[in-house]
């Protein structure tokens, strides 16, 4: 199976790296490993694979991240598991022969049908 996505170029996350200490906390708490460091400060390694959770901005000590926690694909994920209304933005990305992503929708297995 591919690797998991979520929909591209539509992350609310953003770095102000001049605010940025360098403290590597958001590190730690994302889930998806969407920060990496470069020469003692933060940097967007792949926001694609942010799900907008919000753990790096409210763990910032310098308010140097910010994103809209709750209108992302956590919040799709967790409204699916409380059998609410929405869809997950989750998609699993394949490659074809040639080497080209090919994108298809998947449901987490968790989702109600």
């Amino acid at each position: 199976m591919g690797k998991l996505i979520y929909l591209k170029d539509v992350v609310t996350l953003e770095l102000n790296e001049d605010k940025c200490s360098g403290c590597g906390m958001c590190l730690m708490v994302c889930p998806h490993a969407v920060l990496g460091m470069n020469n003692r400060h933060v940097q967007i390694e792949n926001r694609d694979a942010c799900m907008e959770c919000g753990a790096c901005a409210m763990n910032c000590p310098t308010e140097a991240l910010s994103v809209e926690a709750g209108v992302g694909c956590a919040a799709a994920v967790i409204n699916s598991a409380l059998g609410r209304e929405g869809a997950c933005c989750c998609v699993v990305q394949t490659k074809t022969h040639s080497n080209e992503p090919q994108e298809k929708s998947a449901r987490p297995s968790h989702a109600p049908d």
